[in-house]
C-alpha cells in the first residue's frame, strides 16, 4: 500500500477549485475530500523512480474554508492521526475579504544541530506555529516563495554523510547536488520540516526559482555559461534542477484550466514513466531558453501577480545582454497592461504585485558599480577592462536588474505606463528577495509622476545567514558617500543615468524575516516581522515595521 512521502502542499486555489501536491511511496489514486463535500481524486505518475500527484479539487464554495483530508487508495494518509496541528484547510476568499499576502526569499532547511539554530529562528517555522496556535486569526492568503527554496550547492550536514554514502565526494561536483534521486533528498529535507509542512498544507503557495535552486550565480553571463559546459557534470546537475524545479514547484503555480493544456503535463502523465518526456523537456530549456516559460500569471480577484523568471530567460551575449528574452519581454507587457485601462473588465485590477527574485531597485552604490560592471564586460573600456570585469562579476555576485541597463530601464518604463493615466491601478509592488536583508525603496521619474504608488519591497531571508559583510556594505550602499562614490564609478564606466531615481524609505532590516501586503479594495499595508527567540525557548515573530502603502 502506498504511503504518504511528501506533502500535502496546497497550491492553487480560486474561489471555486484547488490544487493539491503530494508525492507519494509507490502508484496509487490519491483522492482530496472535503468535508463540504467537495472532492478530486488523480492517478499518480513517475519521474526517476519517484511517484506524485497534482490533484484537483472541483465544487468549493467562495467565502468559505472546509477542512480535507488525503487519501491513497482510498486509505487516510492526512492528517497523521498523531498531529499536534489543527486540521489543514482550503479556503476561498471572496473579493470582499481583501487579500493577505505573505513573501520571501531563501530558506535554509537544515535542522539546527544539537538542538541550537546557528542563524537563528526559521521564519515560516515561527509563522506556522503563529497561525496553528490560533487558527481563527487572520493568516495570510496566499505564500509567494521567491527563490532558494532548496540549496543545490550548500547542503546541510546530515545531507553530505547521505551523498557520501553514494558517490565519491572527492570528485565533481564533490558535496554538492548532483542528480534528480538528490535533489528528492533535499526537498525531502526542506519540507518534512513538522511546522512547514503543515503550514504549506494549509496556506496556497506559489514559488519562482533563483540561482541556489540550481547553483549560486546560475547564468551571470556568457562567458561564466560556457565554463560551467565545460565540466563533466553541469548538464546532469540542470537538468535535474529543472525536471526537479518542474515538478516539485512549477506544476503547482499552474491552475487547472492551463494544467489541462500543458502537452508536457499530458505527457507524463499518459506513460507508466514520463522521466524521459521531462528531461526532454529540460533539456530543450537548456538548449533554447525561449521556448520555455517559467513565469506565470495569477488573479486573486482584483490583484494581480506576475511572477517573473529573472534566471532562464535571460540573454548572454554581452552585445545584446537582457534580464528577460524578447518573448519573455513581451509576454510581461502583455500580462501588465491587459485589463489596465478598464474598470469595468473581468482583467482590471487595483493591485499590481510583480515577483521577481532579483530586487529591481537597489542601493544606489550597489546600482551603479553593476551597471559600471555590465559596461566593462561589454567591452566599454577595451579587452583589458572586460577580462577584470568578468571576474569581478562573478566574485562579487554583480548580476541583478542593475546589471542588466537595458532591462532595468525597460521594467521601469513598463511600470510607469501601467501605474499612470485612468484605470490605474492603486500600487505597484515590485516583490523581491536574494539579498539577506530587508528594504522598501519608492521610485520617481523625471518629468511624469504615476497615478499609482509605486514601490520595491524587499525581503529575505526566510532562514540563512547574514555575515557581517553583508550588513555593512549594504548600510554604507545607501549611504550619501556611497551614493557619490558610485556616480564616480559609473562615470568611469560611461554608464547612461538611469532612467528612473528612487530613495529607501524603510530598512535595511536584518534577520530571518517576512513580509506580508494586506490589500483591500484600493488601500494597501505593509508589515513586516522577524523571527525572535524568546528566553524561554519559544519563537515568535516580531513587528519591525507596520505601514500603509495607499
Amino acid at each position: 500500500m502506498a504511503g504518504l512521502r511528501l506533502g500535502p502542499l496546497l497550491r492553487y486555489t480560486d474561489g471555486s477549485c484547488a490544487t493539491v501536491w503530494v508525492e507519494t511511496s509507490g502508484p496509487c489514486t490519491a483522492e482530496v475530500r472535503c468535508a463540504d463535500g467537495a472532492r478530486g481524486t488523480a492517478r499518480t505518475f513517475r519521474i526517476a523512480g519517484h511517484h506524485y500527484a497534482l490533484v484537483p479539487v472541483g465544487g468549493l464554495t467562495p467565502g468559505t474554508a472546509t477542512e480535507y483530508e488525503v487519501l491513497l487508495d482510498g486509505a487516510s494518509v492526512w492528517p497523521p492521526a498523531d498531529s499536534r496541528f489543527p486540521p489543514s484547510v482550503i479556503a476561498t476568499p471572496t473579493d470582499d475579504d481583501g487579500m493577505r499576502v505573505a513573501f520571501g526569499s531563501c530558506r535554509w532547511a537544515a535542522p539546527p544541530a544539537g538542538g541550537k539554530d546557528s542563524v537563528g529562528p526559521d521564519a515560516l517555522d515561527t509563522l506556522s506555529a503563529r497561525v496553528a496556535a490560533d487558527p481563527e486569526r487572520a493568516r495570510p492568503d496566499v505564500l509567494l516563495l521567491l527563490g532558494d527554496q532548496v540549496y543545490a550547492d550548500e547542503v546541510s550536514d546530515a545531507t553530505r554523510h547521505w551523498l557520501a554514502g553514494r558517490r565519491d565526494l572527492d570528485r565533481p561536483p564533490g558535496d554538492q547536488i548532483a542528480d534528480y534521486e538528490e535533489y528528492t533528498r533535499l526537498y525531502y529535507e526542506s519540507w518534512l520540516d513538522p511546522e512547514v509542512r503543515w503550514l504549506l498544507s494549509t496556506v496556497p503557495s506559489c514559488m519562482i526559482f533563483d540561482d541556489h535552486d540550481v547553483i549560486d550565480d546560475w547564468n551571470t553571463s556568457a562567458a561564466w555559461l560556457a565554463d560551467m559546459r565545460a565540466t563533466d557534470w553541469w548538464q546532469e546537475r540542470l537538468l535535474s534542477g529543472l525536471m526537479s524545479y518542474w515538478v516539485y514547484q512549477q506544476l503547482g503555480n499552474l491552475s487547472p484550466d492551463e494544467l489541462t493544456t500543458d502537452p508536457l503535463y499530458a505527457a507524463v502523465r499518459e506513460t507508466p514513466d514520463g522521466t524521459d518526456a521531462l528531461r526532454a523537456f529540460a533539456a530543450r530549456a537548456d538548449s533554447d531558453p525561449a521556448s520555455v516559460r517559467w513565469s506565470y500569471r495569477r488573479d486573486f480577484g482584483r490583484t494581480r501577480l506576475l511572477m517573473v523568471d529573472s534566471r532562464a530567460a535571460r540573454v548572454l551575449d554581452e552585445d545584446r545582454r537582457t534580464m528577460l528574452d524578447p518573448g519573455e519581454a513581451a509576454w510581461l507587457r502583455e500580462q501588465i497592461l491587459e485589463g489596465r485601462g478598464d474598470s469595468d473588465s473581468d482583467s482590471a485590477y487595483d493591485h499590481l504585485l510583480i515577483g521577481t527574485s532579483l530586487p529591481w531597485l537597489l542601493p544606489h552604490l550597489v546600482h551603479d558599480v553593476e551597471a559600471w560592471n555590465a559596461a566593462m564586460c561589454g567591452g566599454e573600456r577595451g579587452e583589458r577592462w572586460a577580462r577584470r570585469g568578468e571576474w569581478i562579476r562573478r566574485g562579487a555576485d554583480l548580476e541583478h536588474w542593475a546589471a542588466f541597463p537595458s532591462s532595468f530601464d525597460a521594467l521601469g518604463d513598463l511600470i510607469a505606463e501601467a501605474g499612470t493615466g485612468p484605470g490605474a491601478p492603486a500600487t505597484v509592488s515590485v516583490l523581491s528577495g536574494d539579498v539577506h536583508h530587508a528594504y522598501v525603496a519608492e521610485p520617481s521619474w523625471a518629468g511624469r509622476a504615476p497615478d499609482a504608488r509605486v514601490a520595491q519591497l524587499t525581503c529575505s531571508p526566510v532562514h540563512n545567514s547574514v555575515p557581517l559583510s553583508i550588513r555593512l556594505g549594504f548600510r554604507f550602499g545607501w549611504s550619501a558617500p556611497a551614493r557619490a562614490l558610485g556616480r564616480r564609478i559609473a562615470r568611469h564606466g560611461r554608464c547612461a543615468p538611469p532612467a528612473v531615481s528612487w530613495r529607501r524609505t524603510g530598512g535595511p532590516w536584518f534577520g530571518n524575516q517576512i513580509m506580508t501586503l494586506t490589500l483591500r479594495g484600493r488601500s494597501a499595508r505593509l508589515r513586516l516581522e522577524q523571527a525572535r527567540a524568546n528566553r524561554d525557548g519559544t519563537n515568535v515573530l516580531r513587528m519591525i515595521t507596520d505601514r500603509e502603502l495607499a
